[in-house]
This record gives structure tokens, C-alpha cells and sequence, in this order.
């Protein structure tokens, strides 16, 4: 504000009086020399600063577009889950309808629970990555802006400068005035950024340390590790009790038909894949089966060749060998598809029941990115305060050299009029 009315105040002044060029000889006589060399090697000190600002405002946009995609893919992969999840999970009601009720419930009650997180984290997502862009950008384009009319300022009032332009060069003075507080401005909001890249770097620490007592808890909930394990076991265990009796009735059914291990091995099936270790822990393990077990889903290709059909007559189907009636395979594939479904599914819920997606995402962030981050935000406050200062200094100087120009001009003229008037007798 002082820098504004001292500025038109000079403007006014030096209209007022309409002086025009001061003559060269003038000003250099009364003028030291030093002022002169210091005013050219701050205004190079401010054109190399003000080269440092847009360098690093460049790199400052390349590394916060990049922690934006990382941080906005964490959303990203959280939706492509949730999306596999609930058209698995709607498969498996669509089998089940028929033959289940309190399933199909069970199904539908967790789809509208995804799918309203799927809502929330796709608002959060738009919401967030137009905030994110919009100020990302309008940050970048106001430094080069800045930089760009500063850069501009300086060559124009060296020139005036040179030429001796009073009125253009106290123009000048004042604009740079008000650039340099703008740059001062920016300097607090780049000191602000660094500031936040610092704390969101701090917070990614806590998260990944321990996720249920951090500052980010809210924002990226996730279970306590010891109720995710609970609750995967119980699934776990769900699972293998199920393929466990439908190895129990394969067996059965290999006996009712008469054929020993020796023919089982010939025709190639003995179980069915057991893709879950024993009590107590039931870890999923999808490599462990051996290579004569067939997948749960599977399992109607087989029971195919055991079913009669509607259209076959009961004779027909006794001499093929073909006891199993074709309602009892549609609940047998119904029921083997949907677990093959969960199957399918499995390591998504695994992932977002312990938040490992977001656990991995994080601890990338924390490895690659935060540090060169917060070195180029650093960098560009660094950047910026040099700026300031020099064009402080710069400004001072400028108006030093003004008023020296001012008062030499004061007394050539003085001397000029006492020179003509005739002296008193």
C-alpha cells in the first residue's frame, strides 16, 4: 500500500511538472557510478532468479501431476475392485435365485453396499481431480505469468533507464513495485505448498505404519488386520467345507458306479481343487493343487456325462450309465459356478479387506515420489524468495537512482537561473 501511493505520488509529480529527458550530463555528473554497476548486476541477479523460478516451476508441475495420478489412482483401483466384485457377486445371484432365498438376500444387501461406495468414491474422485487441476495449473501459469511480465519489466526499465525517460522509468518503478509484491505473495503460497507436500508425506508415513490410528483414517478406512484375517478365514473356511463335501459325494459317486483308483486315474479326475490350506488359519493358496484336480467350476463338465436329461427316456439313461437327474445338476452347477465366482473374487476382497492396494500405492508414493516432491517445492520457494528479495533491493536502488537523477536536475537548473539573473547593485 505505501509502495502504491508513494508511486503515484511521483507519477502526479513528475507530470505536474512536465519535465521531460533529463539531459545525459546532468545526471551522470551527480550520479556515482556504483549505483549504476549495482542496479545492472541486481537486474542479472533477478533475470537468473526469475530463469531458476520457471525451471523449477516446471519440474514443481511435472512432480504434483504425477503424486495427483498416484493418489487419484488409489480411487481409481478401489472402483476396478468393486466393479469385478459386484459383477461376480451378481452372477452368483442370478444362479442362486432359484434355489437359495436368504443367499440371494445376503448378495443383494452387500451389491448395494459396494455400489453405494462405488458412488462415493467416484464423487470423491471428480470432485478432487477438478480441485486438484485447477489448482495444480493455476499455480504453474501464475508463476510463469509473473515471471514472464517481470522479466519484460526489467529489460523495459534498464532501457529507460539508459535513455533517461523519467516519467517511463518512474512508470516502470511502480509496476515493478506491485509485480514484487505478487512475487512475495507467491512466495508465501509456494512456502504453504512445501509446507503440505511435508505433512501429506508425514501422514502417508503414519498410514503405513499403522492405518487405524493415523490422521488418514478417516479419508481411507480401512479393518484393523486382525478383523480382516478373522474375516477371510471365515470365508476360508466356508469354502473348504464346501469343495471338502463335494469331494466327499465325488468319492461316493465313484463307488456307487464301481470305479476304483486305478480307473479314476485313467479317466483323469480324482478330486476336486482344494484351493485353501487346513484349520486353523485357511489361507488361500490358488497353485497348490495337483495337476489331476479339476477347478469347482468345473465340475458340470463332469456331472454332464452322469445327468439325464428331460428329453431321454429313464431306460436310456440307465444303460448309459446316466443316474443323476438333470434338477439335481442345475442346483449342482448353480452352486459350483458361484463358489468358482467367489473363487474368482477372492483375492479382490482379500485386497480390500486389508487395504493392500492402498498399502502399496502409499508405500510407492513414500519411495519414489515424496522426496523429489518436496526437494522441487523447496526449490521453487527458494526460487521465489530470491526473487523477492532481489527485486526489493532492485526496486530501492531504482528509486535511489530516481531521486539522484531528481536532485541533479533541481540544481543544474537553479544554477542555470542564478547564472541569467544580474546581480544587485
Amino acid at each position: 500500500m505505501c509502495g502504491l501511493v508513494f508511486g503515484i505520488f511521483l507519477i502526479v509529480k513528475c507530470l505536474c511538472r512536465g519535465s521531460g529527458s533529463l539531459p545525459f550530463k546532468d545526471c551522470l555528473d551527480h550520479h556515482h557510478i556504483l549505483l549504476f554497476l549495482l542496479i545492472l548486476f541486481l537486474t542479472s541477479l533477478a533475470i537468473v532468479a526469475s530463469s531458476f523460478v520457471c525451471v523449477t516451476n516446471q519440474k514443481t508441475l511435472k512432480r504434483t501431476e504425477k503424486l495427483k495420478d498416484s493418489v487419484l489412482g488409489i480411487g481409481e483401483d478401489a472402483l476396478g475392485t468393486l466393479r469385478r466384485v459386484i459383477k461376480k457377486m451378481k452372477q452368483m445371484q442370478f444362479l442362486l435365485l432359484p434355489y437359495n432365498q436368504q443367499i440371494t438376500r445376503n448378495l443383494n444387501t452387500t451389491i448395494e453396499s459396494f455400489r453405494s461406495d462405488s458412488r462415493v468414491i467416484r464423487r470423491f474422485l471428480d470432485s478432487s481431480g477438478r480441485i486438484f487441476d485447477k489448482a495444480i495449473h493455476t499455480s504453474y501459469i501464475a508463476h510463469l505469468v509473473v515471471v514472464a511480465v517481470n522479466v519484460a519489466m526489467l529489460i523495459a526499465a534498464l532501457v529507460l533507464l539508459l535513455l533517461l525517460w523519467r516519467p517511463g522509468f518512474i512508470t516502470i518503478i511502480f509496476c515493478c513495485w506491485m509485480l514484487t509484491s505478487l512475487c512475495w505473495v507467491l512466495t508465501g503460497f509456494d512456502f504453504f505448498l512445501h509446507t503440505l507436500a511435508e505433512d501429506a508425506c508425514f501422514a502417508f508415513e503414519e498410514f503405513e505404519q499403522n492405518p487405524q490410528n493415523s490422521s488418514l483414517s478417516s479419508v481411507l478406512p480401512c479393518m484393523k488386520d486382525s478383523d480382516a484375517a478373522k474375516l477371510m478365514t471365515r470365508i476360508g473356511f466356508t469354502i473348504h467345507n464346501f469343495i471338502s463335501e463335494l469331494n466327499a459325494k465325488m468319492s461316493e459317486i465313484y463307488g456307487i458306479l464301481g470305479i476304483d483308483k486305478q480307473a479314476q486315474q485313467m479317466i483323469g479326475i480324482i478330486k476336486i481343487c482344494e484351493p485353501f490350506t487346513g484349520p486353523p488359519d485357511y489361507s488361500y493358496i490358488p497353485n497348490a493343487c495337483s495337476q489331476n484336480a479339476i477347478p469347482v467350476g468345473d465340475l458340470p463338465k463332469i456331472l454332464a456325462r452322469f445327468t439325464c436329461g428331460g428329453e431321454e427316456k429313464a431306460e436310456d439313461c440307465e444303460k448309459g450309465g446316466k443316474f443323476l437327474p438333470e434338477a439335481s445338476y442345475n442346483i449342482a452347477h448353480a452352486y459350483s459356478r458361484s463358489v468358482q465366482d467367489f473363487l474368482d473374487i477372492y483375492p479382490d476382497l482379500q485386497s480390500l479387506s486389508e487395504c493392500s492396494f492402498i498399502k502399496n500405492k502409499i508405500s510407492e508414493i513414500l519411495l519414489h515420489q515424496c522426496r523429489p516432491l518436496k526437494l522441487a517445492l523447496r526449490l521453487l520457494w527458494v526460487s521465489m524468495l530470491s526473487l523477492s528479495i532481489i527485486m526489493l533491493v532492485l526496486v530501492f536502488a531504482w528509486l535511489a537512482r530516481a531521486f539522484l537523477c531528481s536532485n541533479s536536475s533541481s540544481l543544474s537548473m537553479f544554477s542555470r537561473t542564478r547564472a541569467r539573473t544580474p546581480e544587485s547593485g
